[in-house]
């Protein structure tokens, strides 16, 4: 039975080394290097004067941070804020020493839900992005479908939304979300919905991606493997209000074969406990 079990992992992971070598040609972006610093000094959130979230974290250019807590927490209420659709109750969030005000130019957000115009093709929920930044139309169009042939849908530019599977709407989503040329992404258990072998797709699709890009990402997961194979560093929230619990850093992010130690099960059982003894809060 161990054997089979080795087995598996193993044929997991290799599996998950060629999907990822699918997903090697250029992303084409216009950042330059790393992304942005985000820095949330003493950041408090909330909602009808009740505290959800109180969080202080500094968060390097071009890192992988990945949130997880217990249900409720005030995870997605911190992506929320740096995303300028909430303001905080006191403290500050900063993107390269900027205070976020507003919708912010350099944070792009991608929900569970895909969030496209249903009345718009692939390509044009690609191009309304590429559009708003003032490129012209035969741009935009050329840009449009260079992103999504990237993520794998060159073929279905013309199909509207409800023409395409989950997975593909996802896809579709990250190439809008490319085509915003953030700094920070942003994303709210992006892959939640998505069967196993499509979730583990686009976990390769977003790892060749950053590979290439270095844009900063913060990660709200309730999956303790999704954030151990994506996160440069996994903060640990409390219940709510939030405020972070434990920050573990990973010494080998994204390593498909990390799975096979003894020190990934260890760090994974003890998130496991975390999570299974905190509080649950409120949905």
């Amino acid at each position: 039975m161990a054997h089979n079990t080795e087995a598996r992992r193993r044929s997991a992971a290799a599996r998950a080394a060629a999907i990822q070598a699918r997903f090697t040609s250029d992303i084409p972006v216009s950042n330059d290097g790393p992304g942005a610093a985000v820095n949330l000094d003493r950041l408090q959130l909330g909602f009808d004067g009740k505290v959800a979230a109180d969080v202080t974290l500094d968060i390097e250019p071009g890192e992988v941070v990945v949130f997880l807590g217990p249900s409720g927490c005030g995870k997605s209420t911190i992506l929320r804020a740096l995303a300028g659709l909430l303001t905080p109750m006191s403290g500050e969030a900063t993107v390269n020493g900027r205070p976020v005000t507003g919708n912010d130019a350099h944070c792009a957000m991608v929900f569970q839900e895909d969030a496209l115009f249903p009345w718009r093709t692939a390509a044009k929920n690609v191009q309304f992005p590429l559009r708003l930044r003032g490129l012209g139309r035969a741009e935009a169009k050329q840009k449009a479908a260079t992103y999504l042939e990237q993520v794998g849908l060159s073929a279905y530019l013309d199909h509207l939304p409800s023409r395409l599977s989950g997975g593909m709407r996802q896809r579709v989503q990250l190439a809008r979300t490319f085509a915003c040329d953030p700094l920070v992404m942003l994303m709210d258990e992006p892959f939640g919905a998505l069967d196993a072998q499509t979730r583990l797709d686009m976990q390769q699709l977003l790892i060749s991606v950053w590979e290439q890009t270095r844009m900063t990402i913060l990660f709200v997961t309730h999956d303790v493997d999704e954030a151990l194979l994506l996160a440069d560093r996994v903060v640990l929230l409390t219940h709510r209000p939030a405020s972070v619990a434990d920050v573990i850093t990973i010494e080998n992010p994204r390593d498909p074969q990390a799975q096979f130690t003894e020190e990934y099960q260890r760090r994974r059982q003890s998130i496991l406990e975390f999570l299974g003894h905190a509080p649950l809060g409120a949905h």
